[in-house]
């Protein structure tokens, strides 16, 4: 089959569920389902053949690069064209994308399944995720820009999903308008890249805009000082810390679990804040055009890891379950932009794909956890909950060591070791190595904190029963719980098998790399942090009665207070930007109503004096002339018609008579 009408498919399958689905009556709850599930397995079964046909063609070649481009609209002599591209990045991405998609949607047939709006919500899910694939098969940055304000689109959909709560209402907004500051970046960056390469097709048999010859063009022009190359890539890097949560436009990401737990897991995990990142690891040559160590990825590394350490510091004071994990994804992100800062593309994407899988796991686990206690959400009032919940205490359990970085089965030690490996050896500077290593102990120490707070000690709770969810919930966890574990094996460096296929080179097993000093060196400091962190955790929490009142808050009670209240940046947001703003509202609203409406008023009434002048005008002078003119043709024309009054013998009569005056006049001359 023709492999750009798979491509194709995929994320049009989801879309077209979308479309139907949309139309359909609240009623029909089984055919929404069924559709939508239905179309999603169906785009997740082709992403995995495509994944394999991708992982096939790098076995007997170097590079897999195949891709369809196809005009789009023309004006004057340029067409712009549009197009998909399956490569070893593209693949493994859609792969992800579409199997956690696909176990998100089938848990929400449980955890929705009392939700009067459950159609509907399965109508966004199915555009959120076919405007993620989108984002993930082009080969267009106009095609990637279109897609990825689909996401921005369904994210505020779903965000918002229960708008009868104001702050679900409040935080959509919130998402949507902050991400629309950095997308500003991005239209600006994708114009701009347009102007200088000619085209935003990637690939294009060496006319792409990520090919040779542009990247030339790009490394050599200059704007400030700076190569154009940089100027476009920071742009573009605006898009993309918006939609990955970095700092500063980090605010939206924690307050987007406000909408249902599934979409959490689906935001957090596998889609939208994995597209930030994605699309720097796609434009990728663009930050290296003037090479490794440039301004551009200079910038991403030192705001990776600064947003790494920010959100995880945040974390450790938090007491909503889905907040805890949201400032986790915030800091994973910062992990992910900070390998690619450093020039990793490789682990970036490992730690991307690692993270999708075990940080859904714990969204979703987080969600049978509030299903199980009575929409409870403050671990405050939770506890003992491994006795009531086992199967999803032994899945929780699973992502949390793969979150913390526990050694050696679980995916997220050999990510994020590959991270940390590579900020290491960066040589600008070693600072962005020591942010990760704290951030890496934080992470390790709050989801202690939280599996103490949540399944340990006695329950705290007022529900009555705490209960565990329904297999339709606790498959998905265990598929998810079961991944996280599978992803160690391609990930470690005696078999690096998705860091060698990204790079088109062809895996082989190594096990001698396990040995090299230099991992020896930061294995030992990871797996050193995630004991400490562990440790420190339990004795802080586990050893001793939980309450309303947290130990550190005990000990440390302004820090504390600080990093609970989010170390007041929306506040300081609140005090300068959104402050700014509505005084710039209320003077641009002076001056609309005493200026500008002044202006147009006094418009309008010269515009009515002149009216005025121009009907006098009409009326007596242009209008007078004119009537007196036709009553005087009119007067002089009926003379004329008294002299026809149709009979014969007058006009012989006047004949006659001038007959006789012409002979008398002729007479007279003659004489």
């Amino acid at each position: 089959m023709n492999i750009f009408f798979l491509l194709a498919l995929v994320p049009l399958l989801p879309l077209l569920a979308a479309g139907i689905t949309a139309f359909l009556k609240r009623e029909q709850r089984g055919l929404s389902a069924t559709l939508v599930i239905g179309a999603q397995a169906i785009a997740c079964a082709i992403s995995l053949y495509l994944f394999y046909v991708a992982v096939s063609a790098g076995a007997h070649e170097s590079s897999v690069r195949i891709f369809h481009n196809f005009p789009w609209i023309t004006f004057g002599h340029n067409t712009v064209q549009l197009g998909l591209l399956l490569d070893p990045l593209s693949a493994g991405m859609a792969a992800m994308v579409s199997f956690v998609s696909l176990l998100i949607f089938i848990y929400s047939l449980g955890y929705m399944h009392e939700d009067r709006n459950f159609t509907r919500f399965f109508t966004f899910l199915a555009l959120f995720s076919g405007a993620m694939l989108g984002v993930v098969l082009s080969n267009s940055l106009l095609l990637t820009f279109v897609a990825w304000e689909l996401v921005g689109l369904a994210s505020y959909l779903l965000i918002g999903f229960w708008f009868h709560k104001p702050s679900a209402a409040a935080a959509a907004k919130k998402a949507f308008l902050t991400t629309r500051v950095g997308d500003m970046g991005l239209l600006i960056g994708m114009f701009w890249l347009y102007k200088a390469a000619g085209t935003l097709l990637f690939y294009d048999n060496g006319a792409g805009c990520l090919e040779q010859a542009a990247l030339a063009s790009m490394a050599k022009a200059a704007f400030c000082g700076m190569a154009v190359s940089n100027v476009i890539a920071l742009l573009i890097f605006c898009g993309a810390a918006g939609k990955s949560g970095q700092f500063p436009l980090h605010v939206w990401l924690p307050d987007a679990m406000e909408g249902p737990t599934p979409v959490s897991a689906l935001i957090h995990a596998a889609t939208m804040v994995a597209a930030g990142v994605y699309l720097v690891a796609r434009v990728f040559p663009i930050f290296t055009a003037t090479g490794p160590h440039s301004v551009s990825l200079l910038v991403v590394a030192c705001i990776g890891a600064f947003t790494a350490l920010f959100a995880a510091l945040i974390a450790v004071a938090q007491v909503d379950i889905k907040r805890i994990l949201a400032y986790s994804t915030v800091s994973q992100l910062g992990f992910m932009m900070l390998a690619l800062g450093v020039g990793s593309v490789g682990a970036a994407m490992l730690h991307l794909l690692a993270h999708a899988f075990f940080k859904a796991l714990l969204f979703l686990g987080a969600g049978s956890v509030i299903h199980g206690v009575n929409e409870e959400q403050d671990i405050r009032n939770m506890g003992g909950l491994w006795r009531k919940m086992p199967v999803t205490f032994i899945t929780y359990t699973i992502g949390m060591l793969a979150l913390a970085g526990f050694p050696v089965f679980f995916s997220g030690f050999w990510s994020k070791d590959a991270i940390l490996h590579a900020a290491h050896l960066w040589p600008v500077s070693q600072a962005p190595f020591y942010m990760a290593v704290a951030a890496a102990f934080l992470t390790a120490f709050y989801m202690t904190r939280q599996m103490a707070y949540v399944f340990f000690g006695s329950y705290r709770g007022n529900a009555a029963h705490p209960h565990e969810s329904p297999a339709v919930m606790t498959i998905p966890l265990m598929l998810l719980a079961a991944a996280a574990l599978l992803m160690s094996l391609p990930a470690t460096p005696a078999w690096p098998w998705y860091e060698e296929f990204l790079a088109g080179h062809t895996p082989a097993f190594a096990f001698a790399a396990l040995l090299e000093p230099g991992f020896l060196h930061i294995a030992a400091t990871s797996v050193a942090i995630v004991f400490f962190g562990i440790g420190l955790g339990w004795l802080v929490y586990g050893l001793r009665p939980l309450g309303d009142i947290d130990p550190l808050e005990s000990a440390i009670a302004p820090i504390f207070r600080a990093l609970a209240n989010r170390l007041y940046v929306d506040e300081l947001y609140n005090a300068t930007v959104i402050r700014g703003l509505r005084v710039l509202g209320r003077v641009m609203a002076w001056v609309d109503r005493q200026i500008l409406a002044g202006i147009v008023r006094a418009v309008a009434w010269v515009s009515f004096l002149v009216s005025a002048i121009s009907n006098g005008m009409d009326r007596f002078l242009i209008n007078f002339g004119f009537d007196s003119s036709c009553n005087a043709l009119r007067e002089y024309g009926g003379g004329i018609a008294s002299c026809e009054g149709g009979r014969v013998q007058g006009y012989l009569r006047v004949l006659s008579i001038g007959i006789v005056v012409l002979i008398a006049l002729v007479g007279w001359l003659i004489a």
